[in-house]
């Protein structure tokens, strides 16, 4: 990148939440941008720098880092709607069938699709687990990859994978799992391909072997030698329902979490999806080892999954981000829907003071930046990180009148998005994604949608 010696944006007039160590905040405070990165932050008026300047008015607003999403399907915005009513297994066994048959530029559309629903929700950086691939479906990956540098996000894929097919033994059909070997190459390549380590990074490669019930022991062993070789991070979905814990009782006599440590699937540069049922022994070691946790409440609210103890693993000092999930199971697909469901959870299961709003942002921006080992770079707003950043609109009829600006962002409706700005670039701004034609998306969407349900009849 250039040298920037002056700041190429001022957002000024606003609230300011940092997201900081110390929590500070600002009730008007002003953010400067020199080119990607953060200038300045402060409270008051901005130094004068010119008319040459971009600047954005914030008044009547909130400026929050970037929401982080950890965890996402991305195709799955062409299946929203499907077996509504169904335990988690019974909605896999009704969609596999479905998604069996998606291709490169139904994985294109999709993520163009889903990625502009995350964005409009306050999403600066997002992952994806993508497990599925058709052997005929050309390069899914690089579809959505493509979409990702389309809408402007910044975005970690993961090259997902399922070997364990239900001849034998596992829940996925054979047609949609692949060979060990087959993935072990795909894997590699992606990562050659696409993995970009840098402090500016705007692409980075996981290995994420799918569940407990989708892939071998062997492929979860030689998943994690390949990635720790290679310099990237390791996720799959664990302890998800009571399903899954039952059939790793049956298959490994032993409990999700304590499967996953007899693989070595534990430590810093492992995150696991979902984790609702653990026992303290598992809290407690994920928390000593830095295993992240995609949390993801609305998701398992949709499929009746339980309740993360959430509380209980941040109290233990774990490493916790929050997840929309995929589309399918979370047809919304609202980022900022995430932090408060995550706290009206919390408080049902362990009263008020279980987790504060405060807390809640934090798990949606600096917790996401420490489960993708990114929390140097983005998650708060502070001199130096990349310039990733959300400014919510709070002078709405909706939130006239709430005095703590966090409790009306994280308690109140969703607020309209007023600016999104990612890598120090405008991706929305007065609610309206301004990299693709939301329209023609939709159009394309419902399209490819109705093309993959008729290839599965």
């Amino acid at each position: 990148m250039a040298a920037v010696t002056g700041p190429t944006l001022v957002i000024d007039g606003c609230a300011v939440a940092t997201v900081d160590a110390a929590g500070t905040e600002f009730r008007r405070g002003y953010v400067t941008v020199h080119g990607n990165r953060i200038g300045a932050v402060g409270a008051g008026d901005p130094p004068e720098f010119g008319s040459a300047v971009a600047r954005i008015d914030g008044t009547g607003c909130l400026l929050t880092p970037g929401l982080v999403n950890t965890h996402h399907h991305l195709y799955q915005w062409i299946t929203r709607g499907f077996a509504a009513d169904n335990t988690l297994f019974e909605w896999l066994t009704t969609l596999y069938p479905i998604w069996a048959g998606i291709d490169e530029q139904a994985v294109r559309v999709a993520a163009t699709g889903a990625l502009a629903a995350l964005a409009r929700t306050g999403c600066t950086t997002t992952t994806d687990h993508h497990y599925v691939f058709p052997r005929a479906g050309g390069d899914l990956l690089a579809g959505e990859i493509e979409a990702a540098v389309t809408v402007g996000l910044r975005f970690h894929p993961c090259r997902g994978s399922m070997d364990l097919g239900a001849s034998s033994g596992g829940l996925p059909p054979d047609d949609v799992v692949e060979p060990l070997d087959v993935v072990l190459a795909a894997s590699a390549d992606a990562i050659t391909r696409w993995h970009d380590p840098s402090f500016d990074s705007m692409l980075r490669i996981a290995l994420a072997p799918c569940s407990p019930f989708s892939v071998t022991a062997d492929l979860m062993r030689e998943s994690a030698a390949l990635a720790r070789e290679s310099g990237v991070r390791l996720h799959t979905h664990l302890a998800e329902t009571i399903d899954e814990q039952e059939f790793c009782a049956a298959q490994f006599d032993c409990t999700p979490a304590e499967y996953m440590e007899q693989l070595g699937w534990i430590g810093p540069d492992v995150w696991f999806a979902h984790a609702v049922h653990l026992d303290d022994a598992a809290v407690a070691a994920i928390a000593e080892s830095g295993t992240g946790i995609a949390h993801c409440p609305t998701s398992n609210g949709r499929l009746g999954a339980g309740i993360a103890r959430t509380a209980d693993l941040v109290a233990a000092g774990a490493v916790v981000g929050l997840g929309v999930d995929g589309a399918a199971s979370n047809e919304s697909s609202s980022m900022i829907e995430e932090p408060r469901n995550a706290l009206l959870y919390a408080r049902a299961n362990g009263g008020p003071r279980s987790l504060s709003v405060r807390t809640a942002l934090a798990l949606a921006t600096i917790g996401g930046a420490r489960v993708l080992g990114r929390d140097t770079e983005i998650g708060s707003i502070e001199p130096g990180k990349l310039a990733d950043l959300a400014l919510w609109r709070l002078d709405t009829p909706a939130h006239a009148g709430i005095d703590d600006p966090i409790a009306a962002l994280i308690l109140g409706s969703a607020p309209p998005l007023s600016a999104l700005i990612v890598n120090g670039r405008e991706v929305v701004r007065d609610g309206e994604v301004r990299t693709v034609d939301e329209p023609t998306v939709a159009t394309q969407v419902a399209r490819a949608q109705a093309q993959l349900v008729a290839k599965a009849q």
